[in-house]
């Protein structure tokens, strides 16, 4: 997916949201009536709501086609949270709060167009957009030259227009081939993904360390010092600080995801990671820590990278993180002791001394090899289903009134 910005005059701004309000406002009345007749399958939902939405909200048929699938995705996703327990326990406050009322949709959420509502001038910079005030031309976008390309050789199917803070985006899909897998490499790099570091590679690599967590301190102590005063300006400021750290972590992540990858391509090795999946589940932390452990957007991180791997053929293996931190790298020593502090790693046996991360790393490299040697075969996940279908739906229940989001780094 590509995402450019656009820069609507602004008579082709209030155009825009005009269209964007009557979608989620037909959407939002479409899941009404998918909830209480329990019809949440695409052409079954439209033989009651189709005439109807073109009607009230003056939608052309693709658009109301449209607001009706983004509708039945929307009960799909939720239903995949629910059997994942994303959304807490059968019978907990949050899990009843999501089952007992439809779904909503927020004024300014995503909604995907098609080739014939949206056509683009690459060369020109330019979109033609489907309105309800009716086709809006030569609407222009910004994009870097990587974007640009990508876009000319590889965008397919559906593109969604959002708004935020004020700005106007479209997310392109775009099918980039993938390479050859790689399916002999020479060796693997470890990635210890940690909280102080966020990683740490087998070469000795540290990335983002204790400046970025200076960061998001100073950030955690603004955001309490919000939530107390707790006034409209306070939360609007609030919203606006917490949407700045997702972007700030989502850049961080990407920027080590690619320097992982290139590395390990450069190299002609694979990538190793730990399998940290309910980690949060596994891990009890003192007070103080929750916070900084909870706003660590391992998950993320670790998606960027098996994504980014798949694109150039780097083959990406998880292990088992059991004392991969206690264990020393060089004798196989395994004790509790032997991690000295967070930063420093001694053996007990014969000596040692490395940074704890580093340590840690170079163990989950030597299981990856061991596993590849056995056979194993790359595990990187398939792609994630793309966000923009999401990214204008909401709970309408104050426990998951917000929109989704990794934690933040």
């Amino acid at each position: 997916m590509v995402q450019v910005k656009l820069v609507p005059t602004p008579v082709q701004a209030a155009a825009l949201e005009a269209t964007l309000r009557a979608c989620n406002e037909a959407a939002t009345w479409a899941s009404e009536v998918a909830f209480e007749k329990d019809v949440k399958r695409n052409f079954a939902l439209r033989e009651h709501t189709y005439t109807e939405i073109r009607a009230r909200w003056n939608l052309g048929a693709q658009a109301a086609q449209h607001v009706i699938k983004k509708v039945c995705d929307a009960y799909v996703t939720l239903k995949a949270n629910l059997k994942a327990g994303n959304l807490g326990r059968p019978g907990s406050e949050r899990y009843r709060g999501a089952v007992e009322k439809p779904v909503a949709f927020r004024p300014a959420g995503a909604q995907p167009y098609d080739d014939r509502m949206l056509s683009w001038q690459i060369d020109r910079r330019r979109v033609s957009v489907w309105t309800t005030a009716g086709r809006v031309k030569d609407v222009a976008f910004t994009a870097s030259p990587e974007q640009m390309a990508t876009l000319a050789l590889y965008r397919r199917g559906e593109s969604d227009l959002l708004c935020r803070d004020g700005m106007w985006f479209l997310n392109a899909t775009c099918d980039v081939p993938e390479a050859p897998p790689n399916t002999a490499p020479v060796d693997f790099l470890g990635i210890d993904l940690g909280v102080v570091n966020i990683a740490t590679t087998s070469d000795g690599e540290i990335m983002a360390g204790r400046e970025l967590n200076r960061t998001r301190s100073r950030e955690r102590t603004l955001r309490t010092k919000l939530q107390k005063k707790n006034t409209p300006s306070a939360r609007r400021r609030l919203r606006k600080r917490r949407r700045k750290e997702a972007r700030r972590a989502k850049d961080i992540n990407h920027k080590i995801a690619t320097r992982v990858v290139a590395e390990a391509e450069r190299t002609g090795r694979g990538i190793a990671l730990e399998n940290l999946t309910g980690i949060r589940e596994r891990v009890r932390l003192r007070k103080p820590q929750r916070a900084t452990h909870s706003s660590w957007a391992f998950a993320q991180l670790g998606q960027f990278i098996a994504y980014k791997a798949r694109k150039v053929g780097v083959p990406v293996v998880y292990v088992d993180p059991a004392y991969t931190s206690r264990t020393c790298a060089e004798c196989g020593h395994i004790d509790r002791a032997n991690r000295v502090s967070q930063a420093r790693f001694v053996c007990r046996s014969c000596g040692f001394v490395d940074h704890a991360d580093r340590n840690g790393s170079r163990n989950i490299r030597a299981r990856a090899w061991e596993l590849w040697r056995r056979g194993a075969q790359s595990t990187a996940p398939d792609p994630l289903p793309r966000p923009g279908r999401g990214t204008g739906r909401k709970r309408s229940t104050p426990a998951s009134g917000a929109r989704s989001a990794s934690p933040g780094l």
